[in-house]
């Protein structure tokens, strides 16, 4: 559950973003941030207390610079710090996505496969994610996962509810239901006259 002042402070953003016409370079920004703070080191370091905020503050301007992120967005990213708010960095970027998802009628669709998949075949994915949805847009976000053997999967619709699996793992575990003897029906062998 997203607590409120996440969602407060990505709405807060996203007005922000829609006055200056940036929603979708800040929709690029808030990426780059959820992958620099999906790293323990970096969230633990801007969670701990007694690191000082100067401190903070400082790394936040490296992570701008490196990251080519908008004024804005590093400024947020300052107003967090000193409101001691970056714990709920994680949240804001889900919530973000969420919000903007909504004011642009954007479906998110999460593909997962064991390589990385041509972009060609993302443009299909979201082709038909489109079709299935109606949205007005479709942002593909890739996830690799080595347990699906070769294939993909598709989740979309709200907080990911519709799967679409085309893996070889889900065909591996249908075939294996199907062996499972309590499941297996003799099937009937036609004679002359009876079956048999």
């Amino acid at each position: 559950m997203v607590s409120s002042a996440a969602a407060s402070y990505a709405l807060a953003l996203a007005d922000v973003a829609k006055a200056n016409n940036t929603l979708d370079a800040t929709t690029a920004d808030i990426e780059k941030i959820e992958e620099i703070f999906s790293d323990p080191g970096v969230f633990d370091f801007f969670n701990n207390p007694t690191v000082d905020t100067e401190k903070k503050q400082s790394v936040i301007e490296e992570i701008a610079t490196s990251s080519s992120l908008q004024p804005h967005t590093r400024n947020f990213l300052y107003i967090l710090v000193d409101a001691k708010r970056i714990d709920l960095i994680n949240e804001i970027t889900k919530e973000y996505e969420f919000v903007y998802n909504t004011l642009t009628d954007t479906e998110m669709a999460v593909v997962s496969s064991v390589v990385k998949l041509e972009s060609q075949h993302l443009a299909q994915i979201a082709k038909q994610v489109q079709k299935l949805t109606g949205a007005k847009n479709v942002r593909i976000k890739t996830v690799i996962d080595p347990s699906l053997v070769a294939g993909f999967t598709i989740r979309y619709g709200n907080s990911g509810s519709k799967l679409i699996d085309m893996s070889v793992k889900k065909q591996l575990e249908e075939i294996a239901a199907q062996l499972d003897l309590g499941d297996i029906t003799l099937t009937c062998v036609r004679t002359r006259d009876s079956c048999t």
